[in-house]
């Protein structure tokens, strides 16, 4: 599958996304700054402290980067319905195209996603069948980079030495406590709205419904027999190799070609 570059022309996801841009930057710079920087010359920690918090905030960039301009499946204007598979196919009433069903149309972006679960401003992207994964892997890594930050930001005060403050920063000297509350502040907020956001995906997930089914109750496929946790999130993941679905940096595949889409790049 190749790599489609989909850009959202929305100035309140831009908006959006610029906030959570400036959260990372901001926790990304300055904390290692006045926290792990003094403390690792001082011999207080070791440097495998400071390469985890930059591999998480990597990892946490690349997904967000990611899951912000991939192509969540788009369907194009004109779809190869495969022969004898058009009573699985519908037809939207504001775009006046077919389309698989569990596909949904977006108003925001103006077209319709396959299998697409909602359409995020933080992104300023839909969440669909091809990006849904990256949208999780963000979530996960946003969690875990808002929590090692606020547990090392404790135990610079309440744990590890208190530091000789030597070749600081003048301006981090004189805002230390005013840089670290805001930080709190942001991290604790993003912690919250983000642990229930990604519990609600997960739980999508292992149910095999779309925030959109859960929210119109249209859940007509009800009946259709349970999957397993690990193939549903096999297929969003497009591997069954559990170690690469914390990779943000490889492809993903279809387990299988979609009935609804079989020339699907």
């Amino acid at each position: 599958m190749g790599l489609r570059i989909h850009f959202v022309v929305d100035p309140h996801g831009w908006c959006c996304m610029g906030l959570i841009v400036f959260v990372w930057l901001f926790n990304s710079i300055l904390i290692p700054q006045i926290v792990l920087y003094p403390h690792y010359e001082e011999g207080h920690i070791s440097a495998s402290a400071i390469l985890l918090f930059y591999g998480i905030a990597v990892f946490c960039l690349v997904a967000l980067v990611r899951a912000s301009i991939s192509d969540p499946g788009r369907l194009p204007e004109n779809p190869k319905i495969p022969h004898g598979e058009r009573e699985l196919w519908e037809l939207c009433n504001k775009c006046n195209l077919m389309r698989p069903k569990r596909s949904h149309h977006c108003s925001r972006c103006g077209h319709c996603v396959r299998r697409m679960d909602h359409h995020c401003p933080w992104i300023n992207n839909c969440v669909g069948e091809d990006n849904h994964w990256l949208f999780l892997q963000l979530c996960f890594y946003t969690e875990l980079l808002t929590s090692y930050s606020l547990m090392i930001s404790f135990c610079h005060y309440y744990y590890l030495l208190p530091l000789k403050r030597r070749n600081w920063d003048l301006f981090l000297v004189r805002h230390e406590l005013a840089i670290m509350r805001i930080a709190a502040f942001m991290g604790l907020t993003m912690l919250g709205g983000i642990s229930g956001l990604f519990y609600t995906q997960l739980i999508g997930i292992i149910t095999d419904t779309t925030s959109i089914e859960k929210m119109s109750n249209c859940c007509e496929e009800i009946s259709r027999p349970r999957k397993p946790w690990q193939q549903t999130f096999s297929e969003v993941f497009g591997t069954r190799w559990k170690i690469l679905w914390f990779i943000p940096f490889r492809q993903r595949q279809p387990l299988r070609v979609p009935y609804h889409f079989a020339n699907h790049v």
